[in-house]
């Protein structure tokens, strides 16, 4: 069969294709149906579209030497995203010596928002988008894991090595300090 036809197969079929039947050339296919978007995922979090191909670069690597330890729990999309999400976390961590809980006390809330008593209203994407801009890459990844990429609190709590309740927790800290920033900025 032609290199080109795989390009039509699933992921699931060209991995199958990969690990089992050592074709690693296939590789080149989930490489070029994925690298665009790790890069703008990279770039979300850098803010430097060369550094961002260095690191997406970096997260495909990463990948392929880790095609064998993939369990079909979740799609591979997922999984590479949460290489990716992890990647970038490690890498600000490294950078700007980021640790979370201590980022968390020293931005703390006034108080924790009770989920049942929020109001219900319109979110603008952009100005959504600039309130992730202000919030540590950990919560960042956390919102979207879970809702752009539907990630589980399971499959986030993997990808960020917490635990499922602590990976709630810092979730439910995170919806709450977006709403909370959103609507001292942005809401009337």
């Amino acid at each position: 069969m032609e290199f080109r036809a795989f390009s039509a197969f699933t992921d699931e079929q060209i991995l199958h294709e990969i690990v089992h039947n050592h074709r690693h050339e296939l590789f080149e296919v989930l490489y070029k149906r994925y690298f665009p978007k790790v890069v703008d995922k990279c770039y979300s979090f850098l803010k430097k579209r060369s550094l961002a191909h260095e690191v997406a670069n970096d997260v495909m690597s990463k990948t392929y030497e880790k095609l064998g330890d993939f369990k079909h729990n979740a799609t591979f999309s997922s999984w590479l995203y949460s290489i990716t999400y992890n990647y970038c976390i490690d890498y600000l961590r490294l950078q700007k010596k980021l640790h979370y809980p201590q980022w968390n006390q020293d931005n703390e809330l006034p108080e924790i928002i009770d989920e049942t008593e929020e109001d219900v209203f319109e979110v603008n994407f952009h100005n959504l988008m600039t309130i992730l801009e202000s919030v540590h890459p950990e919560e960042k990844a956390m919102i979207l894991m879970k809702y752009q990429d539907n990630l589980s609190i399971k499959e986030i709590s993997v990808a960020l090595r917490v635990s499922e309740s602590a990976c709630k927790m810092r979730l439910k800290r995170a919806k709450a300090r977006v709403l909370y920033l959103y609507k001292e900025k942005f809401k009337e």
